[in-house]
């Protein structure tokens, strides 16, 4: 692997991905399920992270997932994600989900999330991040208030732990 730092632009690490609204991905309610959401998200935003960093990742945490507006049958799902943060072991990508009703011109933001990955080994990430559009840039100028958010929610989360179990429940 190459150890020299590039400048990489939140534009390289796009992915866009269209996905129809099958009924298969309904709940009782006949809105697509959150779950089935998330985890196409989760796939599309690693490709994110891989551009990004060129090494292998995991998920380490959903930080912020906003439902804003359902959608149904038919609809178009239009995931797009990029790089938008970058720690010296964590990479944070932001996902906005854009809706369409397939059959009128209608389109709006269902949803928007912000994903941390983390390295599998144990060398820092070295490549730099470069926003460049006017959305880029706000989304990217707010990395370091959520980067301190999820510190603070990590430590109360690991005093949370300290509580738990693992007895069986019956």
């Amino acid at each position: 692997m190459d150890n020299k730092s590039k400048l990489i632009t939140c534009r390289q690490t796009l992915v866009v991905s269209n996905h129809r609204v099958f009924p298969q991905d309904l709940n009782n309610y006949g809105f697509m399920f959150g779950g089935r959401l998330l985890a196409i998200l989760d796939d599309v935003a690693s490709i994110s992270v891989s551009r990004f960093t060129r090494r292998q990742t995991v998920t380490a945490s959903i930080d912020q997932c906003n439902f804003l507006r359902s959608f149904q049958k038919d609809n178009s799902v239009c995931m797009e994600t990029y790089v938008s943060g970058v720690g010296s072991r964590s990479i944070e990508v932001f996902a906005k989900v854009i809706g369409e009703s397939l059959f009128s011109d209608e389109r709006y933001i269902g949803a928007t999330a912000f994903m941390t990955f983390v390295l599998r080994d144990s060398a820092p990430v070295i490549n730099q991040l470069v926003p460049e559009s006017d959305e880029e840039k706000a989304v990217v100028a707010g990395y370091a208030a959520r980067k301190a958010n999820r510190h603070v929610e990590l430590i109360a989360n690991q005093e949370l732990m300290k509580q738990l179990n693992t007895n069986f429940p019956w």
